[in-house]
């Protein structure tokens, strides 16, 4: 065996799970294959054991499946990964009804299939660390827990027990496993950890020689009831309708895990078992567990690891951080860097829009502190690291300036030229511009090499990613430097360069306007609403342009035409543009912060906003042709199509920046994967196909030159 140790000695079978070349243990081809020869070797020394005790060589317990493997799968691969999955799960019963006590020493985190291989022992004993993570995260990964995952965990907790970790695949501690019956004895951590667990075991072993799953045994009942209980049963006639509420029908994984739960508990639990492998095979050699794997675990941990991260500069630890304009998004910045430790100055025109900004943190901080989350003391702390401010000179010796003042180029070449002189030796400066190329704004620097863009989302307190845009000057340990800040701040960090909109913005704005668009050819305005809805966007495009203001998109295009009338340049602005000038102009509705925008804003407490009632005269035409699939693929292929122009343009310069910024920056919808993935997805082919077919309907804006086609080409993954 290569990733399996097995040694018998006074009739305790130890068994260590140890993947050569690997940081971590998963369920690779060798693995499952080891896991046979294991449990024949275990049936052959069967009167010799006493007792067997799991445990891992790593420094984890065990990470989960080969998520590489699951990616090179295909839809006619079902049959075959039905098998596996049933003999893994043979293999796990062999083990657990041999009628020998089986203990699982869990020295560090299980996840996924690494918990499914804990869940085999009928006694389970972890380290009391509170950086161990337990848990069944498939559901994020569009899959289901099929090592017996979801039938243990159903009938270890109940239908309604089991439900957070199975279907949000809420994770926990190894005291919240304690509290749950789920871990039954904790260690301290510590040099003897790995001892004491391994005592710990012989001693259950020898207490307990007859040991068996509380399933297994005379007289068991499922906590809580089974489905045909009848609070139970209550309970199952509204949950389908609340999935389906939560995932639109897009996500097929929460539906067939709880459809596991419920289905498992009605019979025997080799049927059980058998349910579930079908339920997995079925969703393993599915396109959304694809892309869902892709994204959010391959991305995201190339983000993490810091692929985009340029150069060989030492890590930057920021301790001091100044922030020019106390606004919403200044404010929102100054919470979340002292809520990392970091000293922020927060500076205004006055002392008086200093300290408002800084109420925004006693504000956010006081709702933990009455919730129970944070204490008075940590709350002062907190506030403490926020220098409030209307002087320039308390800005000296921060190692970071990022200004955070309106859209406007001169206003931001003023603070810029302020603020600089203030940077300690070897700092550097950045701008919050959700826009404006950042070439254009470091001509107002002293020192353009250590000019960067660092865009945040708002509310900032919330939005995980953050925009780091490389000017065409800006330097390597500048953007390394960067992306350590972004990292330190506990955020997603990708790095675009520069252009106007850079990517999220331009991206974002495609969307927005192509929904406006349809607004002006007569399109029924809750059509389009609802079509953005229903192909998984958080929101429609015309509330979420009531969000960011009409009248900020009417800003951004006039400072565009000013901008490419200096080129010598004529800007032509979009009809989606025109009607956003109109209705700002002419009907004086800008957004919501002006209370009136594509939607009106009811001021009587608890009332909900709904569609400006003149939008159906002023613009809905009665003979205006759509289809609801027309309305759902312009506004999914619109932006995934500008995704593809950022690569083919080198704004961006990788996949995995294109689906992380796409979801955690736009809203791309999840189930896709990203924008990229999106169409991936779909196939190239049949990407191009649709898009040639949109583009002869609605317009330039979905056309694909060779070039897009080949870097869509050239940059597709291969696992």
């Amino acid at each position: 065996m290569k990733t399996i140790q097995y040694q018998l000695a006074d009739g305790i079978a130890t068994v260590t799970f140890d993947e050569p070349n690997s940081p971590v243990n998963t369920m690779c081809l060798q693995w499952q294959q080891d896991l046979s020869e294991l449990v024949a070797q275990v049936l052959k020394d069967t009167d010799a054991i006493k007792g067997i005790v799991l445990a891992s060589a790593k420094s984890t317990f065990f990470a989960g499946a080969d998520l590489k493997g699951a990616m090179r799968l295909k839809r006619a691969d079902a049959s075959a990964i039905f098998t596996e999955i049933e003999l893994v799960k043979k293999n796990f019963r062999t083990l657990e009804t041999l009628g020998k006590p089986v203990v699982s020493c869990l020295n560090g985190t299980a996840l996924g299939g690494g918990w499914e291989v804990a869940l085999v022992g009928h006694h389970r004993i972890a380290i009391d660390d509170r950086k161990i993570q337990f848990g069944l995260p498939e559901v994020t990964l569009g899959l289901l827990p099929g090592a017996s995952g979801v039938t243990k965990m159903t009938r270890h907790l109940g239908l309604m027990g089991a439900q957070p970790y199975l279907v949000e695949g809420k994770l926990f501690s190894p005291q919240e496993a304690k509290t749950l019956g789920l871990v039954h004895e904790l260690v301290s951590p510590g040099p003897n950890a790995a001892a004491e667990l391994n005592a710990r075991a012989l001693a259950w072993i020898a207490a307990n020689p007859s040991a068996q799953h509380p399933w297994e045994a005379k007289g068991y009942k499922v906590p809580g009831g089974l489905p045909s209980s009848p609070g139970v049963a209550n309970m199952l006639v509204v949950a389908p309708a609340m999935i389906k509420k939560q995932t639109r029908g897009l996500y097929p994984a929460p539906e067939a895990i709880m459809a596991c739960m419920v289905e498992g508990l009605q019979v025997d639990i080799e049927t059980a078992l058998r349910i579930e492998s079908r339920h997995l095979a079925k969703l393993m050699t599915g396109s959304n567990a694809r892309a869902m794997i892709n994204t959010f675990f391959f991305n995201l941990n190339a983000i993490k690891s810091g692929q985009s991260r340029p150069g060989t500069a030492p890590r930057f630890k920021p301790t001091k951080v100044g922030l020019l304009g106390a606004g919403m998004m200044g404010a929102g910045i100054a919470f979340v860097q002292a809520s990392k430790g970091i000293a922020t100055v927060l500076k205004d025109v006055s002392q008086e829009k200093a300290e408002a900004g800084k109420a925004y943190s006693a504000k956010l901080t006081q709702g933990r502190v009455d919730k129970g989350r944070m204490s008075a003391e940590q709350q002062q702390q907190l506030l403490a690291r926020i220098q409030a401010t209307g002087a320039m000179q308390d800005l000296k010796d921060c190692e970071l300036i990022i200004e955070a003042v309106f859209e406007n180029r001169e206003l931001k070449a003023k603070v810029t030229q302020e603020a600089e002189p203030m940077l300690a030796a070897g700092g550097f400066f950045a701008s919050n511009t959700s826009t404006l190329p950042i070439s254009g704004l470091a001509k107002a620097s002293i020192a353009p090499e250590k000019f960067i863009g660092i865009h945040f989302f708002s509310p900032v307190d919330k939005m995980k990613l953050v925009e780091i845009i490389r000017g065409k000057q800006t330097s390597d340990e500048t953007v390394a430097r960067a992306y350590d800040y972004v990292q330190a701040i506990g955020k997603m960090p990708i790095v675009v360069n520069d252009s106007r909109g850079f990517f999220t913005s331009r991206v974002f704005g495609t969307f927005v306007m192509e929904g406006v668009a349809m607004l002006g050819e007569g399109i029924p305005a809750p059509a389009i609403e609802n079509a953005g809805i229903q192909c998984g966007m958080p929101v429609g495009p015309l509330a979420v342009l009531d969000e960011t203001a009409l009248s900020l998109s009417l800003h951004v295009m006039e400072q565009t035409r000013a901008d490419f009338a200096a080129e010598g340049k004529t800007y032509v602005a979009t009809p989606g543009e025109l009607l956003v000038a109109d209705m700002v102009r002419i009907h004086q509705r800008a957004g919501r912060a002006a209370g009136a925008g594509f939607y009106e804003y009811p001021k009587e407490k608890g009332a909900k906003k709904f569609l400006w009632p003149q939008l159906k005269p002023l613009f809905e035409k009665a003979d205006a042709p759509w289809a609801i699939t027309d309305l759902k693929d312009r506004l999914l292929y619109r932006q995934a199509v500008e995704t593809a122009r950022c690569l083919s343009e080198n704004v961006l310069t990788s996949v995995h920046e294109a689906n992380i910024g796409s979801i955690f920056g736009i809203g791309f919808p999840a189930w896709t994967g990203g924008a990229m993935q999106f169409i991936y997805g779909i196939g190239i082919d049949a990407f191009i196909k649709r898009a040639d077919e949109l583009a002869t309907k609605f317009g330039a804006g979905f056309a694909l030159s060779d070039e897009v086609k080949a870097a869509i080409k050239r940059f597709e993954p291969v696992y």
